[in-house]
């Protein structure tokens, strides 16, 4: 029995911060080898951080990580174990990600990423290039300090594996786990039994299950011991890497680290049983047919035992059960682990928020709740990181430190409720209640006098003053009227988040937080530079309904109990004057439910609809519900105001990004955001389209009674496809 101890980590890495990313590398080899592992595997890119993006084009990026590579190598921490370190590296002038592997203080090889990451979130090929050759190792010429410390002018540089006395490993990057030519497919027809996996992989609600199960489809193919590390944190941007480091064992997981997580460095080791790996292939037949007449791969020799042999005592690691967290406990610990990173590396003193008491600005009140309680349990589990970085935030004396959730709440945390006379009491109440459960310092500011002054200002300087539609004003006053008062909020949130400090003798700023969802970014159903600008948002890639699921998990698990009111209200804006027979209600603006939102969002984005497909695509979905011209009207009005507001999205506050269909124009949704908003040639389509599926006759129409339901004005229970008519007036679709 040939047994090999592993290990695997979770890396929280700052991209450009050396010393702290050199130092979380070095504690998780000195970990690793108190465990026994003779083999550790850390993160992609994880001396540089793997969000350098442009800074990857500077020598000095390159540089840097090969002086902390020189540190690692001179200071034996790899005696003993092989360690697989992430870096750029530069060959003949041109850039590969790679994975360098070490052992004994001397380079074993260097393995340069083969498939890159260039969709979505990544933009590899800017920086990178991937390697193409896979028919012999080249030699690499050492840079001349490095060369001093390991004895080596030269080390093997390609796709390979290397060949020990006893095991055979091999290496995969991030993106070659979900390949459909993967390497490990070659690498294991040709004995490679260990792959570790340097990964950089971002957090995604319900992306968890796809990550495991590629590992596991992995090894339960081909066999094999599978260790994946990943980075976990934020490291300077967007992104929230969401850790879960596993090692895999012939499909089965038998070690699994956290996915959400304040700890700067996680380790996590096993025992396999290689023997059990070569028991595996040879009880599959196909595997040794196919291994029979393999094309042979390039490999590194090298002298040396990894594994130990059996003695009493030794068991192998056996299978765990998964923990996949629910969609609402993802919403709830990521953007919190994303806030600490955010608030602890930007030195702020706190946060800030403008609280509605509606249900996105209580979701982000109530995940910087959950913040203060991640962090409380962590100090209460001895981890004396997050206890310095809580009692410098909080500006504790004395030796004191955070004991108590809602005692750190109300010294890093301002809620600010900025009503005017169309707020009601209830979103008041609901704000102020929300404001005690979670302990932040709250503050009811109202702004009717700012407002009046400025109507004030414009009257005299034009000679008219605005009215509100419901008074008899136009669309164009009802919208000016609105985003006044919105954008007055945005001034006001941001001179109290630099102000307050001095107020209460507390050094630094706050920084305010943003409330705006993924739909209403979608739609554009925001006043441009108003509460939505901030300086970062931890829900702006979350869908409506995926908050008021998390608003109904919150009340119960975070022991926040008024969210559970804040969710049963319906959706308000409050920014017009509220009358007997008039109520102003989200759905109604938008012309749309935040239901339907999602739907066309989702095909927008992940199934690559325009408004053609996307038409075609709903009259499938919708039939017996619309007929085409109803599908048609409503497919018409969302591409009419997406295309409006798009320029919104160019000054989105940068936000967590956690959903597949975003909007974000900064670096995952990119388009123009100048369009012709009438869309001519694709709704020309659309009703030809309409006009021949009537002439056909085969289509099931909704009964009368039906079409009734569906335009009648919308309950305060709400939210069902097509309860909202198209026509509906659209207050906050301007500038």
């Amino acid at each position: 029995m040939r047994l090999l101890r592993v290990a695997t980590c979770n890396l929280n890495q700052w991209a450009m911060d050396f010393d702290t990313n050199l130092r979380n590398v070095k504690e998780s080899i000195a970990r690793a080898k108190a465990a026994g592992a003779a083999v550790r595997v850390g993160p992609e890119l994880e001396l540089t951080g793997y969000g350098c993006e442009d800074h990857f084009l500077e020598q000095d990026t390159a540089a840097h990580a090969w002086e902390c590579l020189k540190d690692i190598l001179s200071g034996g921490y790899t005696d003993g174990i092989l360690c697989s370190i992430g870096m750029p590296v530069i060959f003949k002038s041109v850039r590969y990600n790679c994975q360098v592997f070490c052992l004994n203080s001397k380079i074993v090889m260097i393995r340069p990423k083969i498939s890159l990451a260039n969709d979505g979130n990544y933009r590899e090929f800017r920086w990178f290039s991937a390697w193409t050759f896979k028919d012999a190792l080249v030699d690499f010429q050492l840079p001349l300090d490095i060369s001093e410390v390991t004895c080596q002018d030269t080390v093997p540089f390609g796709y390979g594996f290397i060949q020990f006395l006893d095991v055979s490993l091999a290496a995969e990057t991030c993106e070659e786990l979900f390949t459909a030519n993967a390497p490990r497919i070659d690498l294991a027809l040709n004995g490679v039994e260990v792959f570790v996996n340097a990964s950089g992989s971002h957090h995604q609600l319900r992306k968890l299950s796809l990550r495991i199960d590629s590992m596991r489809n992995a090894t339960l193919a081909c066999g094999g011991v599978y260790m994946y590390a990943n980075q976990q944190g934020c490291d300077g941007g967007r992104l929230y890497y969401d850790g879960c480091c596993c090692i895999a064992v012939n499909g089965d997981v038998v070690a699994q680290g956290s996915q959400f997580s304040l700890k700067d460095v996680e380790v996590l080791d096993a025992l396999v049983d290689l023997d059990a790996v070569s028991s595996y292939r040879a009880s599959v037949s196909s595997f040794r047919e196919q291994a029979s007449h393999r094309t042979n791969v390039p490999f590194v020799k090298v002298p040396y035992k990894l594994c130990k042999p059996f003695q009493s005592g030794m068991v192998p690691t056996g299978p765990v059960e998964v923990m996949y967290h629910r969609p609402e406990e993802e919403i709830a610990f990521g953007p919190s682990c994303w806030l600490w990173d955010y608030l602890r590396r930007s030195r702020a003193s706190g946060f800030l928020l403008p609280l509605s008491g509606g249900a996105d600005s209580s979701s982000v009140a109530a995940i910087v709740g959950c913040m203060c309680q991640l962090v409380v349990k962590d100090i209460e589990n001895g981890d004396e990181q997050v206890k310095a970085d809580a009692m410098r935030i909080g500006q504790y004396k004395d030796g004191e430190f955070p004991k108590d959730s809602r005692e750190l709440a109300k010294r890093l945390f301002y809620t600010v409720y900025m009503g005017t006379e169309n707020s009601s009491e209830g979103t008041r109440s609901r704000a102020k209640m929300l404001a005690e459960e979670i302990g932040s310092f709250h503050l009811d500011v109202p702004i009717d006098s700012i407002v009046s002054a400025l109507l004030s200002l414009f009257e005299r300087l034009t000679g008219k003053r605005p009215r509100y539609k419901v008074d008899g004003g136009s669309d164009t006053e009802n919208l000016g009227l609105q985003n006044i008062q919105a954008r007055i909020r945005m001034v006001l949130a941001f001179m109290m988040a630099s102000l307050m400090p001095w107020v209460h003798n507390k050094s630094g700023f706050y920084l305010v937080l943003g409330s705006s969802n993924v739909d209403e970014g979608l739609r554009g159903y925001l006043t441009k530079y108003d509460c939505s600008s901030a300086d970062i948002n931890p829900i702006g890639s979350v869908s409506k309904q995926d908050l008021r699921a998390f608003l109904r998990w919150a009340a119960v698990h975070l022991h926040y109990s008024s969210l559970a009111e804040v969710e049963a209200a319906p959706p308000t804006a409050e920014l017009e004057p509220i009358r007997a027979d008039y109520n102003q209600l989200d759905e109604v603006d938008m012309g749309m439910t935040y239901e339907e939102l999602s739907i066309y969002g989702r095909l927008r984005k992940i199934f690559r609809c325009g408004p053609v497909s996307m038409f075609q695509n709903l009259c499938h979905r919708w039939c017996g519900t619309l007929s085409p011209s109803e599908v048609a009207d409503k497919v018409k009005h969302f591409f009419k105001y997406y295309a409006i507001n798009r320029h919104k999205m160019t000054v989105l506050t940068p936000s967590y990004h956690a959903e597949s269909y975003s909007p974000e124009d900064n670096r995952f949704d990119l388009r123009q955001f100048l369009y012709n908003a009438r869309w001519p040639y694709q709704f020309r389509k659309i009703d030809e389209l309409v006009q021949d599926m009537d002439k056909d006759g085969k289509w099931v129409n909704s009964t009368e009674g039906e079409l009734r339901r569906r335009k009648g004005v919308r309950s305060a229970e709400g939210g069902g496809m097509g309860v909202v008519a198209v026509g509906s007036a659209n207050p906050s679709a301007g500038s």
